[in-house]
């Protein structure tokens, strides 16, 4: 049975105090009611209370996820407007104190502080999370074990988190260093099978180790309750139609990966150790540093990487009907990733305010139907 290849998209947002530009607990304001009554299962809390979480509908296509993610970024942006806040899309806050930040009063989790402590209350960031619909399990595990390779290269093209605690932290996404510390995280190994996947999560299971598949928190897994395979390896992006360009280049994918599969011609599979280098660098450099070209056994510009990844995924993107939303992928690559952006602007003021303003201006790029023309920095 063929998958579907559906979209389902989830955004993380901070919530910003417009005077101080520190992050600010919304949960003593109304906007998380508000917004429950407006969008209902479309918007959650999260461990942080000033993180706010929204995500689509299954999407049948990439053009009606794209009308929905804005939709409900447009609707968040003035909630939080009308609450006294601002939204802001990066995967970490430039300078705010994980210590200082309240937890949402929640079973779920004041079970994951009581189980994880410390990593859990330093887990203060912000990620994109894209579902794919792959219905038949067996189906699932053999794109995950393919799509594994490529997710370096997603990485790299969404990085946004370069500072930490108001420091330079020198990786394009730190992001990825503060989730690591948490169990069950990074790319996971092979599955022979869909069997032999059960037996591992039941085996965690009956171990206590976990107490359902979801504290799996791979870079992409098979989600535990939908028929999806989902890659929870982004940073949040600052534009909307950079979520919009990963969200089809993930969707892609899949389905040349599926088109591979069907046809008896399994992509080459790698040791994680050796993709976990890849992911080293994609979380160091972005785009601006060599990742490894495995199949060659050489380094590799990322950017000529990620133009090789174009081409690859090239003959669906018409079946799809999301050339248009790939073709954003160049205006990343001439633009830089938000973590590139927002170190121009440090660069070129010496102030963290002025990024999270910046951040906070470019979180409203492209909300509406025609985009907003891009501020020049540098």
């Amino acid at each position: 049975m063929q998958p579907t290849f559906t979209l389902g998209i989830e955004e993380e947002y901070q919530t910003v105090d417009p005077v101080t530009r520190d992050l600010r607990s919304h949960i003593h304001t109304e906007m998380m009611e508000q917004g429950r009554m407006r969008l209902q299962e479309k918007v959650k809390a999260e461990l942080h209370q000033a993180v706010v979480e929204v995500g689509t509908s299954v999407c049948n296509n990439i053009k009606t996820a794209k009308a929905e993610v804005k939709a409900l970024r447009r609707d968040m942006i003035k909630l939080a407007k009308d609450n006294g806040l601002r939204l802001a899309s990066a995967a970490t806050h430039p300078f705010a104190d994980w210590r200082e930040q309240e937890i949402t009063p929640d079973d779920r989790y004041k079970n994951i502080v009581e189980d994880m402590q410390l990593v859990a209350r330093a887990n203060l960031i912000f990620g994109l999370h894209v579902h794919v619909g792959v219905e038949d399990r067996e189906t699932a595990i053999h794109l995950m074990n393919h799509a594994r390779y490529f997710v370096p290269h997603i990485l790299a093209l969404s990085t946004n988190s370069p500072f930490w605690l108001g420091m330079n932290t020198g990786l394009k996404s730190y992001r990825c260093k503060v989730f690591d510390k948490f169990p069950r995280t990074n790319i996971p190994d092979y599955f022979p099978s869909w069997g032999e996947y059960e037996n591992f999560i039941k085996l965690l299971i009956k171990t206590n180790c976990i107490d359902n598949a979801k504290k799996i928190w791979w870079d992409i897994r098979p989600h535990p309750f939908f028929n999806t395979l989902e890659f929870r390896v982004c940073d949040i992006p600052m534009r909307v139609d950079e979520t919009i360009a990963l969200a089809a280049l993930i969707q892609a994918t899949v389905a040349k990966l599926y088109k591979l599969y069907s046809a008896n011609q399994g992509f080459r599979l790698y040791r994680r150790a050796l993709l976990m280098e890849n992911k080293w660098r994609a979380a160091r450099y972005g785009l601006n540093g060599k990742m490894i070209d495995f199949g060659k056994q050489k380094e590799v510009p990322a950017r000529d990487l990620v133009l090789e990844y174009l081409e690859f995924v090239d003959d669906v993107a018409d079946e799809l009907d999301s050339r248009d939303e790939l073709n954003y992928i160049h205006e990343i690559l001439e633009m830089g990733t938000g973590a590139d952006r927002q170190l121009r602007v440090f660069q070129e003021t010496g102030d963290l305010k002025k990024v999270v303003d910046y951040i906070i201006e470019e979180t409203e790029v492209g909300i509406e139907a025609e985009a907003t023309p891009a501020r020049k920095v540098g």
